[in-house]
Parts: structure tokens; C-alpha cells; sequence
């Protein structure tokens, strides 16, 4: 039995890895997306390493696009098997999915309408999506959701467990119980570890202890900041742009978690009186569609929603909320001068509408630019992160006027801490552990901190690295 990292090995995107047990079976865990610089990404995801065809399953640990988003294309070039996946997670898929497969189509036809004049030059390459909204029909048909907590056989040999992560909707940690010739291992995917106690849903919730386990890393050097100042910093930050500025306060949030988070928090200030009489517009389809799908998998809410519905039966809804769909309702938002909120897809900044709100208020004092996660260096949303005082987009180069606001505590990630608390059961039994889904230098500082901590025998693979286990 070996393991070959094939994405987000020091690196936070990408998320993939390939398991091949003893019999031949091949068991992919995540074909996620690569997401930071444009022109590398198009490279990365267009290549597998490995024969998709060959793959008799996958293991799908949550919906994100990182983790999720190049399914369509492994079933393109040739995958036959079932994708196996929590309930909540299959239902995001189809969603996310969908709306990725429909902005690809939509960038190529923009990049070879731009390009046409090219196109008799033998140099000259169109663009094509990775793949369409035919082949993400097909992916759809071959997903088999399960409940949390019961073990279920996917092939010969092999069972698998959903764990709740505390992510996002759905989101999983994977335990597979691999039978070879009579002698069990189990092996552990973290997936993306979640938070305790935060709004909406259940916290995570420890894996069985395993001899082999994958974990992620994103946050392995820092802590977040608290959770009892997290609301009092947020109002006073919308309080600071809208009502002393009469300015606008953007947020780059990712349409599936961070959007319903903030949105729930929103409407929590709503009832309490304590939001200012201002427009909060969610301008994101899919976050729109998303909140949706939320509200038909009430078990995935913690107790605290719960308890919250029996008073308020729309926590995702107030008179002040608007959310839009249509493309120039979007567009009216970058002309209109009034104060308010505008929570916006993608939350790295580097796609999606959020980027056109950027691109036309980032030079106005006004404005505030709210950071509520993570973002790769590369990307918009982590250049801002970084304290620059120009940023190009869309060709032209903007100073940066608009005053930049980071409030990690929104993060769906786990901090070193918390990440640590989730795995510390594993450390008596566990043979090896290996570190994905983070930078490599964030990586080298969570492997010391963990070490000093007790655990033993940690690796932080490559990208195409194999080892046998």
C-alpha cells in the first residue's frame, strides 16, 4: 500500500492525494482545484498525475472548490468509478460545480472573442474549459451520499467513516478501515478542520485514532484571534466605514460557509439593534443558491442555530438584506454611492464579481476592505494582506486608498491550537503523519510545534512524492 501526494503538498489549493492498496484498488482522496496565479493554475489543473481512468473511487472530504473542483474533469478524461461524499456535501457539489463549470465556459468565450483576431496565427491557442456543464451532469450521477458517524463498504476491502469537521456544510473528516489479507489499517484524512464554537455549525469532532494520518496545516503557525471580541470589532468596523465614513464596507467571502456565517451574524445584530439602518447586499449567485441547500440540512446545525430558529425561523434573512442574482443589479453597486455592506465571491479576490467591487472602490478612503480568511500570497486578496500600496487589476494598477481590515476569527480553519486539540488523540498509536494544505514555511513551524509537543515521525511530502506505508 503507498500514498502519492498530487496536490496541495506544500501548498494550500489543490487538494488530492492517491491511495493504492495491496489488491490494486486506487482510492482518490479529494481532485480539487488549484487556486492562486492564474497562468501556473491553468498548468496545475490540467494535468493529473496519474491515469484517471485507473481510479476506482473517490473519497470526497467536503465541497469547497479546492477539494472538490476538478471531479468534472477526471470523469472528462476517463474516471468510470462513484464518488462517495457526505449528503450535504453531494448537494453543494451541484451547485458549485455548476457555477464553476458555467465561469469557465464563460472566460473562454470572453479570452477567444478578445483573442479572434489571433486566431489564423499557428501560435495561437484557444482557450477551453476545463470542462462543461454536460460533464459535471455526468459527475453528479455517479456521487453516493452518506450520514456522519457509520461505516459504509466501498469496495472490496475498504470502509469508510464520515467524521463532522466543523468546516462547512458537510465537511468531513475520512477514516478508512483497510482490510489486507486478514491484518486492518486504519488510515485518517483531517480534510479541512474546522473551529469550535462558532455560529451555525456542530464542532468538529475527533477522528478514531488511526496508524496513518493526513492533516491539514493552513494555520499551523498562528492563532486566531478570540471569539469574544469578534462582534464587537465587526461592528465597530462597519459603524467606522458606513456611518462616520459613508463609505462601503466590501467583503470578500467564499459563497459556501464564510457568506451564511457573516450573514447569520448580521441578522443576529438585526434582532439585537445593534446593526446601523444600512443595505447589506449578497452579491453571489451561488452564495445565494448556497443558503438555500443550508437551510435543508438543519443536521448539520449546532444547538445554538437550533435554538435560534425557534424564535427567528430565517436566520439567514433581514429587512436590510438584499441578495442579488442579477448581473446588472451587480454592476449598479459599483456606480451607487450610497453606505452599505456588499459581501461578494470569491473571498482570495481573484475571481468573481468581488473582483470588480475591488477594482472600483479600492481607491476611495471611504471604502473599507474586510480580509475574513485565507487567501495564497499570489492572489489579490493576500497581496492586500500584505500591506501593499498598489495593486494591479484588470490590467490597471490602483493605489490603495481604501483602509484594509483582517479579522481571522471568521476563518473556517482551524488555528495551530485548535488543529492540535483535534488530533491529539491520534499521537499515542500513530505510525507517521504527514502535512498537507499549508505553505511550506507555515508547515515547518507546525511540525516543530507539534513536536514539541510529543508527536513523532511527521513529513511534509512534495507534490509527486510516494510513499509506502
Amino acid at each position: 500500500m503507498n500514498i502519492k501526494f498530487c496536490g496541495a503538498a506544500r501548498h494550500v489549493t489543490g487538494s488530492c492525494h492517491l491511495l493504492t492498496l495491496a489488491n490494486g484498488h486506487k482510492v482518490l482522496l479529494d481532485c480539487g482545484l488549484f487556486q492562486g496565479s492564474y497562468n501556473e493554475d491553468l498548468v496545475a489543473n490540467n494535468e493529473f498525475l496519474f491515469d484517471p481512468s485507473e481510479i476506482n473511487c473517490v473519497i470526497l472530504s467536503h465541497a469547497h472548490m479546492d477539494h472538490s473542483g476538478r471531479l468534472p474533469l477526471l470523469v472528462k478524461r476517463g474516471f468510470k468509478g462513484n464518488i462517495h461524499s457526505t449528503h450535504a456535501t453531494r448537494s453543494l457539489c451541484a451547485i458549485m460545480l455548476l457555477d464553476g463549470a458555467f465561469i469557465q465556459e464563460k472566460d473562454a468565450e470572453y479570452y477567444n472573442r478578445k483573442h479572434q483576431g489571433r486566431q489564423g496565427d499557428p501560435e495561437f491557442k484557444m482557450q477551453e474549459p476545463l470542462y462543461t456543464t454536460t460533464d459535471v451532469d455526468q459527475t453528479m450521477n455517479m456521487f453516493m451520499g452518506y450520514p456522519y458517524d457509520q461505516w459504509q463498504q466501498v469496495c472490496p476491502g475498504l470502509r469508510v467513516m464520515y467524521t463532522d469537521a466543523g468546516h462547512i456544510l458537510g465537511s468531513a473528516s475520512v477514516t478508512l478501515e483497510i482490510d489486507e489479507n486478514g491484518k486492518k489499517t486504519i488510515f485518517g484524512f483531517t480534510g479541512d478542520i474546522g473551529r469550535p464554537n462558532r455560529p451555525i455549525l456542530r464542532d468538529p469532532e475527533q477522528m478514531p485514532a488511526c496508524d496513518y494520518l493526513i492533516c491539514e496545516s493552513t494555520y499551523g503557525d498562528r492563532k486566531h484571534e478570540s471569539l469574544p471580541n469578534e462582534m464587537g470589532r465587526f461592528l465597530e468596523i462597519i459603524r467606522h466605514t458606513c456611518i462616520d465614513k459613508k463609505g462601503k464596507l466590501i467583503i470578500p467571502a467564499f459563497s459556501i460557509g464564510r457568506t451564511q456565517e457573516i450573514v447569520y451574524m448580521l441578522d443576529q445584530a438585526s434582532n439585537a439593534h445593534q446593526l446601523p439602518p444600512i443595505k447589506v447586499y449578497v452579491d453571489s449567485p451561488l452564495a445565494v443558491n448556497a443558503t438555500t441547500i443550508f437551510g435543508a440540512h438543519p443536521e448539520c446545525f449546532d444547538n445554538e442555530l437550533s435554538k435560534y430558529i425557534l424564535k427567528d425561523d430565517n436566520p439567514f434573512g433581514f429587512n436590510d438584506l438584499i441578495y442579488i442574482r442579477d448581473v446588472e443589479q451587480s454592476k449598479a453597486l459599483n456606480t451607487s454611492k450610497e453606505p452599505c455592506i456588499i459581501i461578494s465571491a470569491s473571498g482570495m479576490m481573484n475571481a468573481g464579481r468581488v473582483k470588480h467591487h475591488l477594482a472600483n472602490n479600492i481607491e476611495d478612503n471611504k471604502n473599507t476592505i474586510l480580509i475574513v480568511g485565507y487567501c495564497t500570497p499570489d492572489t489579490p486578496g493576500g497581496i492586500l494582506r500584505a500591506g501593499v500600496k498598489t495593486i494591479k487589476l484588470y490590467g490597471q494598477v490602483k493605489t490603495v486608498r481604501a483602509q484594509i481590515e483582517i479579522m481571522d476569527s471568521f476563518s473556517a480553519h482551524g488555528d495551530r491550537d485548535e488543529m492540535k486539540d483535534f488530533i491529539q488523540n491520534q499521537k499515542p498509536g500513530l505510525k507517521k503523519l504527514f502535512l498537507v494544505h499549508g505553505e511550506y514555511p507555515t508547515q515547518q513551524s507546525w511540525r516543530n510545534y507539534l513536536t514539541q509537543d510529543g508527536f513523532k515521525n511527521i513529513e511534509i511530502p512534495e507534490k509527486g512524492s510516494v510513499v509506502e506505508l
